[in-house]
């Protein structure tokens, strides 16, 4: 992958440091006036210090993932993403005489948001259904992964359930099988294209602040907590949604190798929705009951970009707009 577009000051100053071998710097400022969930430059800036612990870029020399004044760079960023959640996110109170299963099912079900999916089931046309996918490919090219970190910080019953979904989401060992490559057909099978980080120029803030807040809670031992309620909210908003997006790619003549990562989503998830917020997430918290607050609030944040997002798609779809950050990206990628 190669660096993006600089989208201001920040990201400019960073790219052209990290187009040059390593070495100390003095961080760059930008003006913190746009909130930071919807801040292209912050979230931009914030994604690229993140994907040098993943993939990286091609122009990049590796040595920049563990240069000191980077790192401190990534710090004040991550100061601001963690502010920007915590006045988007209010923090979910934990009633003690609920189990951390039945309190993760209460915030799921209160959530409000606009029904993207139902959308896309039954009135999208060929075109937003493949800005869709190319939204989500920035996540799902790495399906898991975010979450992985939190493998080696876990013992016991939490860490066995962690790993059983893991497990199914890089395909059971088996490469074809990895959602990350199911996904790569769906991309396929909308004539977009399925390389990694294609599509990262395109997508705005809140897209790329959903995947920044998994590394956030990912790369931090702190964040443990608010990493497993994410997942654990993922899980267990995905099978419903996975099925009317599988409606609605059918509906718009999508053949089943299309469809595949969809519909194994349907079943898998419906399992791993258990899993996580009773295996994984009530075994944790019965390990570090103190923690629980954390949990639901990472539950909270995936559910509140989720819907942010949505609500982003849907009014850009209203007003006859691209949902993307050109309105002639999908023509460039036939």
């Amino acid at each position: 992958m190669q660096l993006p577009t600089p989208r201001g000051p920040l990201t400019a100053a960073l790219f052209e440091r990290l187009r040059r071998p390593p070495h100390p710097f003095d961080p760059p400022s930008a003006p913190a006036e746009t909130p930071a969930i919807a801040d292209e430059d912050l979230q931009l800036a914030l994604f690229t210090c993140y994907e040098l612990h993943y993939r990286g870029f091609e122009e990049v020399d590796e040595e920049w993932e563990w240069e000191p004044s980077l790192l401190a760079m990534r710090k004040v960023l991550e100061r601001r993403l963690e502010n920007g959640l915590a006045r988007a996110v209010p923090r979910p109170p934990y009633p003690p005489d609920l189990s951390v299963r039945h309190a993760l099912a209460e915030l799921v079900t209160a959530d409000d948001g606009p029904s993207l999916s139902a959308f896309l089931a039954r009135r999208a046309d060929l075109e937003q259904f493949r800005e869709f996918v190319a939204h989500r490919s920035i996540y799902h090219l790495k399906e898991a992964d975010p979450h992985t970190w939190a493998i080696p910080r876990l013992d016991g019953r939490p860490k066995a359930a962690l790993v059983e979904i893991q497990a199914d989401e890089y395909g059971g060992g088996r490469v074809e099988k990895m959602h990350s490559e199911l996904f790569r057909a769906t991309m396929r099978g909308l004539g977009l294209d399925d390389s990694y980080g294609a599509y990262l120029d395109r997508v705005p803030a809140i897209t790329l602040a959903i995947s920044n807040t998994m590394s956030f809670f990912g790369l931090h031992r702190r964040h443990l907590g608010a990493l497993l309620g994410h997942l654990a909210a993922f899980e267990m908003t995905s099978s419903a949604p996975n099925r009317r997006y599988s409606t609605g790619l059918r509906r718009l003549g999508g053949d089943e190798a299309a469809r595949r990562f969809y519909d194994e989503h349907v079943q898998a998830d419906a399992v791993h929705e258990q899993i996580a917020a009773h295996d994984m997430c009530g075994g944790f918290v019965r390990e570090h009951p103190s923690r629980a607050g954390d949990v639901l609030y990472g539950a909270a944040c995936a559910l509140t970009l989720d819907r942010l997002f949505a609500e982003h798609v849907m009014d850009h779809w209203r007003c006859g707009a691209s949902s993307l950050r050109e309105t002639n990206v999908m023509a460039e990628s036939r």
